[in-house]
């Protein structure tokens, strides 16, 4: 397999050159990364090259690198020991100025060669990403994008109808933003007074959910793992004269 996946990397290395990079992936995958300006041409090429012919888009999807590494459970260790797992806080990377933070990520499979890429681009802007639509290279793309727009807010020039798809067509934000809070800005709910649905502040109080920990169980006590079996209990003699009774 790693034979195969390294040929067609020499392939694409032959024809893109220096306009995709690779980086590190794991060892049945093929991942490149590719500047914005170039994202067409080489989508393009990817496409139509007879050596490449990657003619479907799988799936599109955005990728926000806030907080890059950031983690808030300390799992590893908690699952080990049996007990629930408690809030770690890891700083993670912080993003410098100036770097971007949004990715788009596209999954390539040629139906010729039956092989697989993995194809990324990092979006021009941070808090207002932007990057060149692929939707006339493959059609898949449009509802791709259109959900990473809803959901990222990653904007893509050149695309045909761009609006959201999952969210509602009032809703303010992006929800998979890393700095979107999990319990959202705004609850829904039905007015019965005014006979129809509202929108008003969240009441949620954002905080780290903790699960339950269990500080005193006897099940996981040492001792009591080492401790040698009790005796089985004696059987009680029978009551004086009971063998007369009857």
């Amino acid at each position: 397999m790693t034979a195969h996946i390294e040929q067609l990397a020499t392939r694409i290395a032959e024809r893109l050159g220096e306009r995709a990079k690779r980086y590190a992936s794991l060892p049945t995958e093929l991942s490149y990364e590719v500047a914005p300006a170039e994202l067409i041409a080489v989508a393009t090429q990817l496409r139509d090259d007879p050596a490449l012919r990657f003619e479907i888009l799988i799936d599109a999807a955005g990728v926000d690198y806030l907080d890059y590494g950031k983690v808030e459970w300390s799992a590893l260790s908690a699952t080990a020991s049996g007990f629930s797992r408690g809030a770690s806080h890891s700083p993670g990377h912080t993003l410098k100025e100036g770097s971007p933070r949004f990715a788009v990520v596209y999954q390539l499979l040629s139906v010729t060669h039956n092989e697989r890429l993995r194809l990324k681009v990092w979006c021009d802007g941070a808090e207002d990403p932007v990057v060149d639509s692929l939707c006339g290279v493959w059609a898949s793309a449009n509802w791709f994008e259109r959900e990473a727009f809803d959901l990222f807010g990653i904007y893509f020039k050149g695309h045909p109808d761009l609006r959201r798809i999952l969210t509602d067509y009032g809703f303010i934000g992006h929800p998979f933003r890393k700095d979107f809070p999990l319990s959202g800005h705004v609850e829904v709910r039905y007015d019965a007074n005014q006979g129809r649905v509202i929108y008003e502040p969240v009441d949620i109080e954002p905080r780290t959910l903790v699960p339950r920990v269990i500080r005193e169980d006897n099940r996981y006590d040492p001792a009591l793992h080492n401790a040698p079996p009790p005796a089985p209990a004696a059987a009680p003699a029978p009551a004086k004269g009971a063998a007369g009774n009857g």
